[in-house]
């Protein structure tokens, strides 16, 4: 017996022999008066279970009279101690991330020392030339999106003039293109402008 490499043949196998699974686990509980719980877990992580009573209960007979009932109990409170653990371990990197947070909004500086602050600073610089590049990628690939823009309604403009006799406005067209290239300039220039930020002192 080996593991069915077809996904869709192992799934198919899947559903048949879990229902029957779960079927003979019924018939069991009924003819035989016996408590019965099955938990099945498919491959992608769905639940699939069957329980004569309520499942808790039987899960806590089960650690309660089952021959490695000490030994589970041991492991559970293993188990508990490591996620305590593993908790009070997040929560401190949490408070750690929220002072880091604080000091790169300038605040609780007071501690800092010197060669803290600076380093806060180099991170902020850092940042801010990030944010400055994707700022730039966006407002070019804006700017090629106007100018596709303006292209297809002079296109436009030439098809209607075409269909009403008419002579179309080539110059208004060319203006209109010239007009969304220095709306994006000025847009750029505005952009530039927002996104300054002063960091540290100047030398005179």
């Amino acid at each position: 017996m080996k593991r069915i490499e077809n996904s869709t043949s192992r799934q198919v196998t899947f559903s048949k022999r879990r229902n029957g699974i779960l079927k003979k686990a019924y018939e069991l509980s009924v003819l035989c008066d016996a408590e019965v719980s099955v938990i099945i877990f498919s491959q992608k992580g769905r639940l699939y279970e069957f329980s004569s009573s309520i499942m808790q209960k039987t899960i806590e007979r089960y650690r309660k009279y089952g021959k490695g009932g000490e030994t589970n109990t041991f492991q559970s409170e293993g188990y508990m101690q490591q996620m305590e653990q593993e908790a009070e371990m997040t929560a401190k990197k949490i408070e750690e991330l929220e002072k880091s947070q604080k000091k790169l909004l300038g605040r609780g500086l007071d501690s800092c020392s010197f060669e803290e602050v600076r380093e806060i600073e180099k991170q902020l610089i850092l940042s801010l030339t990030r944010i400055r590049e994707r700022k730039a990628l966006l407002f070019k690939e804006q700017k090629e999106k106007l100018i596709e823009k303006g292209k297809l309604l002079i296109e436009e403009n030439k098809k209607l003039s075409a269909k009403c006799g008419t002579k179309p406005w080539e110059q208004e067209g060319i203006e209109a293109e010239g007009g969304i290239m220095s709306l994006c300039s000025q847009s750029r220039q505005g952009s530039d402008i927002q996104t300054e930020l002063f960091i540290g002192l100047s030398c005179s």
